[in-house]
């Protein structure tokens, strides 16, 4: 029988690590967490220097309990993760095991493989208390703030709303964003190239600067037509390209949705999978040092695969002074393994964690660069042309790849060149990218908010509660303007191309602009940028054992947060509904207004105080509350509008709803797609319920009464329905009776119950 037992976070860990100990050595599996705050109820103890009230999660007892029982036989070695969670959970369960974590047994490590686990049992700790008070503080912090701002947000922006410490600074970042791009104007210029010839070899040059003007493009080609240009320069130059460091969590994150396209969300889970089978080392990590050993195996790797001339030692040195989440890089454990993982998914990240590990230890690449100035006879302007020759790929004979060559034929100062025709194009300034999943963790980690292991989790939470959307953007169609000067003679021409098209990028929705713009107003502490660096910067100190935890959280609590959630019960609804008045209805003289409502933005014809109730309509496809206007909004007030009869007489409306405009028949709903539901006809209208009609005909294969045969997406089934029967392939559906069809759903699997998540108020 074993006489050690050795606690990890993940069954997958746990059956990796158990191949590398030997018969002394028992592995089990906390599965996560084991006790948290309750998910109802504050569960923190204001009077009492804000005692947090923990709980053992329910599906956690019988883990515990099976544990309890091994650690009365066993010697307990925890070995949760290498971060301040890690280590808040290496804690729980010792209290939760009734362990002294004084005297338990702590081990850590940063890969999972047998040099690393045995290096870690035979120096073990125990559990640092300091980062345990870092961690706790931080969800002491959060909880606070969520379970107290939340509710100001119910009842003063809508029902069902949360807020975070963290999560409501993203929002924050990425509605100001969004902001930016629609106060931006764009600024036309004009970019102007030639084709030059000289020693019968063609080549392209850019002039220096850019018209700004049509009118100046034209001047400038013009006073071209008969103009002598000449090589007034030849620069050649040696250069270089530079690895990247290895991987920190954001910058794999950031590569992954760039090269892979995977979502931060995916990225962590799959990274966290080639961990667990002990391929990487940690993923949650915000150091970019590698450790002697894998620079050591790096060298090893290339020499004999490249050659001495590939290899060259470096140490990168970690941007964030605070760094704490683990001791090094992301890397393989493996440098001589290029392939490796389970499914498609993770064989294609470790590759790309392998090629960026493997190449920050190589030489770097060498390039020739050539730089042509080029003088126009009657101009001060020049053309410039640049060319680009790789010598040696070094470190892009793994990572990156190079850039095509760009040959550039060999000119003598003072040789001319003959133009053989000259391009003005217009171009646009562009407005602020909007963020990108990527992005925002880019934009996050260099502003010092949050940690390697908040970034994936804060950007689900505000996608997953309706503050931002991830979006494909269609772009706007423009047109542009362009020039040409060929055999002396200026040809113009128009295109219409599209501006602004873009895939995968986060909006902000209403709610979200609502909520940021009324935090803003009346809890600028919470979502100040500075703040949140700044609490950052405390938890640090807290683990460095600088300041005690509960001091910093009843400074933040009194001082700051406590004063706002009184000041804002003064705050009315109509503050923050952010209601704009358009005009007048010109029928009733009563005022249009747009604001927002319970279920976001709304039009409303009316005043509430007055005794006829007001009237209210949907918006205008497209519009937001800034730029509605009252043409826009009067029409919006006429739907649902009557558009004729069915060939039996039943009434027909058309409507704008939540999935696009719409036909209604009584009870049936007909999308009308690209049709407006303030121009179509009756005709259309009756076509459109036709073939509604016969598609439902056809998806109805028999009908029993309350039990029915229909065709879905997926195949034939039965229903009664409140429950679903795929019907075999081997059987045709015509064929069944309402006894068959009865016994089909008798023998289906209960359905998945879906419990809907309710939101309790406090009292």
């Amino acid at each position: 029988m074993s006489k050690n037992l050795v606690i990890v976070e993940s069954p997958a860990k746990a059956k990796t690590i158990e191949k590398y100990l030997g018969k002394d050595f028992t592995v089990r599996s906390s599965f996560g967490h084991i006790r948290d705050l309750p998910k109802k109820g504050l569960s923190i103890d204001k009077s009492k220097n804000f005692e947090p009230t923990y709980e053992i999660s329910p599906d956690k007892k019988k883990v515990i309990s099976d544990l309890k029982k091994l650690s009365k036989t066993h010697d307990v070695w925890l070995a949760s993760d290498e971060d301040r969670e890690g280590e808040a959970i290496a804690w729980h369960l010792c209290i939760a095991l009734g362990l002294n974590p004084k005297t338990t047994k702590r081990i850590v490590f940063h890969e999972i493989t047998k040099p690393a686990i045995i290096a870690a049992i035979e120096k073990p700790r125990t559990v640092d208390l300091r980062l345990v008070d870092a961690q706790q503080a931080r969800r002491v912090l959060d909880r606070l703030v969520g379970y107290e701002l939340s509710p100001v947000l119910w009842k003063k922006v809508r029902a069902g709303l949360s807020a975070g410490r963290v999560q409501s600074v993203a929002v924050r970042i990425i509605v100001e964003r969004e902001r930016e791009i629609k106060d931006f104007t764009a600024l036309s210029s004009f970019r102007i190239t030639g084709d030059f010839l000289a020693s019968k070899q063609n080549f392209t040059a850019e002039l220096n600067t850019k018209p700004d003007s049509s009118a100046k493009a034209e001047e400038f080609l013009t006073a071209c037509i008969g103009a002598e240009f000449k090589v007034i320069s030849v620069e050649k130059k040696p250069g270089t390209r530079n690895p990247g460091a290895p991987f920190t969590t954001s910058t794999l994150q950031q590569e992954a949705s760039r090269r892979l396209g995977y979502s931060v969300r995916q990225t962590m889970s799959l990274a966290q999978r080639l961990y667990e089978s002990g391929l990487i080392t940690y993923m949650r990590t915000d150091s970019t040092i590698l450790s002697g050993q894998a620079i050591g195996a790096a060298e090893k790797f290339i020499i004999s695969s490249y050659g001495k001339d590939y290899h060259q030692v470096r140490q990168y040195k970690t941007k964030n002074s605070s760094a704490q989440e683990a001791h090094e890089a992301i890397r393989p454990t493996d440098f001589s393994k290029n392939s490796a993982g389970n499914d498609e998914q993770q064989k294609k990240l470790y590759k790309l964690i392998w090629q960026r590990a493997v190449s920050s230890q190589m030489a770097p690449a060498k390039v020739d660069r050539t730089e042509i100035v080029i003088s126009v006879s009657n101009r001060k302007e020049q053309f410039v042309a640049k060319g680009e020759i790789l010598i040696f790929d070094g470190f892009l004979k793994v990572y990156g790849g190079g850039k095509d060559d760009t040959l550039l034929p060999f000119l003598k100062q003072s040789q001319a060149v003959e133009a053989e025709s000259i391009t003005a194009t217009e171009t646009f300034s562009r407005a602020p990218a909007r963020y990108s999943e990527a992005t925002l963790v880019r934009a996050m980690e260099e502003m010092g908010i949050g940690r390697p292991s908040t970034y994936a989790p804060t950007i689900s939470t505000i996608q997953d509660r309706g503050y931002i959307e991830k979006r494909d953007l269609e772009g706007e169609q423009r047109e542009i303007n362009s020039l040409k000067l060929k055999n002396s003679k200026i040809t113009k021409s128009k295109e219409t191309v599209t501006a602004g098209a873009d895939k995968n990028k986060l909006l902000p929705t209403p709610v979200a602009e609502i909520t940021t713009d009324f935090l803003t107003k009346y809890f600028m502490p919470i979502v100040d940028y500075e703040f949140t660096v700044k609490a950052e910067k405390e938890f640090d100190d807290i683990a460095d054992g600088k300041t005690k935890w509960n001091k910093m959280i009843s400074e933040f609590y009194n001082d700051a947060f406590k004063p706002l959630i009184k000041a804002s019960a003064d705050v009315t609804r109509e503050e923050t509904s952010q209601s704009r008045t358009l005009g007048a209805d010109p029928k009733s003289g009563k005022p249009i207004v747009v604001r927002f409502g319970r279920y976001g933005p709304m039009l409303q014809r009316g005043e509430t105080a007055e005794e006829e109730k007001p009237a209210f309509a949907p918006m205008p496809d497209g519009a937001t509350m800034d730029n509605v206007t009252l043409e826009q909004a009067l029409p919006m007030f006429d739907l649902p509008r009557t558009v004729g009869t069915t060939p039996d007489g039943k009434t027909i409306t058309a409507d704008l709803g939540r999935f696009g405009p719409y036909v209604q028949v009584e009870k049936m709903y007909v999308s009308i797609k690209d049709l407006s539901p303030f121009t179509i006809t009756e005709s259309e209208a009756r076509q459109l319920i036709a073939d509604k009609q016969v598609q439902i005909a056809e998806r109805n294969v028999a009908d029993f009464g309350k039990i029915k045969i229909l065709r879905g997406p997926y195949g034939p089934y039965v229903t009664d329905g409140k429950k679903n029967a795929r019907i075999p392939k081997d059987i045709d559906p015509t064929t069944l009776d309402k006894k068959a069809a009865q016994k089909l759903l008798d023998e289906a699997p209960a359905k998945k119950r879906f419990v809907k998540r309710k939101f309790t108020k406090k009292k």
